[in-house]
């Protein structure tokens, strides 16, 4: 959204596109860190559950900078759901998938804000048009649910660290190598940062997002 300003956009629909993306977010990133903790949870990890994580309160689950990240770039994060391994009875395969849980939820959620975009234009005929500001801010809003959260699962599926894609890689790098990139998170998490402020991983992450985006439409029949 902020690159699309910076680049001649309207302030008026950004702070609108702003202001309706609020409550898409805090919902967003609160279900995919409960998505995880759950699936921890199923599969023998407790520290979610006991540290009252398991829960869509996005005061639980906020990280401010991964917020205003998903705010103004479509691409963000929460605060992560602590998981111990040694509950798993496969660690590796286990933290993986409670890892895709997170990125699979929102792709859940971004069907369920195409489902109800699909029955808002089915019922738009017959929808009185004397308020076509209410109709537009439905219409805007429910797209942006499809799009932020599928941003956030293509995101957060990108294979580096602290990211969830860094998780599922450990099932296939021998733990050495893993544990040696991993060594360094939080100068890689600098650098996404980074390449998220100067737009370096738009064209990518767009294209992937559009994609998925354009499969659903199909489908739907949007």
């Amino acid at each position: 959204m902020l690159t699309n300003l910076l680049s001649g956009g309207d302030m008026r629909s950004f702070i609108i596109q702003l202001l309706l993306s609020l409550p898409i977010v805090l919902l967003s990133l609160s279900m995919h860190e409960t998505a995880h903790g759950y699936v921890a949870a199923k599969l023998g990890d407790p520290t979610a559950k006991n540290l009252g994580r398991l829960t869509f309160n996005p005061i639980k689950h906020l990280d401010p900078i991964g917020f205003i990240c998903m705010l103004l770039f479509g691409f963000g994060w929460a605060k992560a759901v602590p998981i111990n391994t040694r509950y798993f009875k496969k660690p590796r395969r286990d933290m993986a998938i409670s890892a895709a849980a997170g990125p699979i939820s929102n792709v859940i959620l971004a069907v369920i804000f195409a489902i109800l975009l699909k029955i808002f234009y089915l019922l738009l005929p017959s929808l009185p048009t004397d308020n076509l500001t209410m109709l537009y801010l439905v219409q805007t809003f429910l797209w942006l649910g499809i799009r932020l959260n599928i941003t956030l699962a293509v995101f957060n599926l990108l294979p580096v660290p602290p990211l969830d894609g860094s998780r599922i890689l450990y099932v296939f790098l021998p733990p050495k190598y893993y544990f040696g990139v991993m060594k360094y998170e939080r100068y890689i998490s600098l650098g996404i940062m980074l390449l998220l402020l100067i737009g370096v991983l738009d064209p990518i992450l767009n294209f992937v997002t559009g994609g998925i985006m354009k499969l659903i439409f199909f489908v739907l029949r949007i």
